[in-house]
């Protein structure tokens, strides 16, 4: 797809003039791994190592962590704490512009559609879509490993709780299309359209609230936090 292609040599480029930020890791306790890069491989890691953003952090049961980050708006540094249970990458442990975070949004929409109508295309029954089904790939992980989603979409609340509110909606996005029990569950719903909302994409944020409003077995509570939320963002 052209739009698909365009979208990805953008990005690219973006992340090539982007300078690396180093992420160190200040404390551990109990179980906690590191990916490198495209590996499958989790290694050991001990207190101040230098990690970068194509690692990615996994804590056991009882396992913690403690990371500092360049922010990379003011240079400041960020303490994180990742708690047990967790898988974070940290590329998404960074600030976006706008500019990216819609680019890497929009991308996260191609795949989606393009995973729907493949899976319509071939008429996959019980297809649970919240943003798009998964492809062949994925849905091995989707179906064998569904204690990675969970791990995911905890570090997930991790970026949200942190601050790093346009990882956590591309995050919650993809996650949504990869394991899709992940995204008919109202409080994951909210917590992806809050970030919408802390990012400043009112528009994309009042579309995911106002598809809350149809889901199953929301309960007239949640209706009304949801209507809360949009009419709030209406007076925007």
């Amino acid at each position: 797809m052209k739009q698909l292609g365009f979208i990805i040599c953008v990005l690219a480029c973006a992340s090539a003039s982007m300078r690396a930020q180093d992420i160190v890791v200040q404390r551990l306790q109990g179980e906690v791994a590191v990916r490198h890069g495209v590996t499958e491989v989790w290694t050991h890691v001990a207190v101040g190592d230098v990690l970068r953003p194509d690692d990615t952090m996994k804590t056991g049961k009882k396992g913690t962590a403690v990371l500092t980050a360049p922010l990379r708006s003011n240079g400041a540094v960020k303490r994180i704490t990742l708690p047990p249970e967790v898988i974070v990458d940290l590329s998404d442990v960074r600030e976006l512009s706008q500019e990216e975070l819609m680019l890497k949004l929009t991308m996260e929409r191609v795949r989606a559609s393009s995973y729907q109508w493949k899976n319509d295309d071939l008429h996959i029954p019980n297809a649970a879509v919240v943003h798009g089904s998964d492809q062949s790939g994925a849905a091995s992980l989707t179906d064998n490993d569904p204690q990675s989603g969970t791990l995911q979409w905890n570090g997930a609340r991790v970026l949200y709780d942190n601050g790093f509110y346009s990882t956590c909606a591309l995050k919650s996005m993809e996650l949504f299309r990869l394991y899709p029990a992940i995204g008919v569950k109202f409080e994951n719903r909210l917590m992806a359209a809050e970030a919408l909302e802390k990012a400043s994409l009112h528009g994309e944020a009042l579309s995911e609230y106002t598809a809350m409003l149809q889901m199953e077995g929301v309960t007239s509570t949640q209706q009304a936090t949801v209507k809360e939320r949009i009419a709030e963002l209406r007076k925007q």
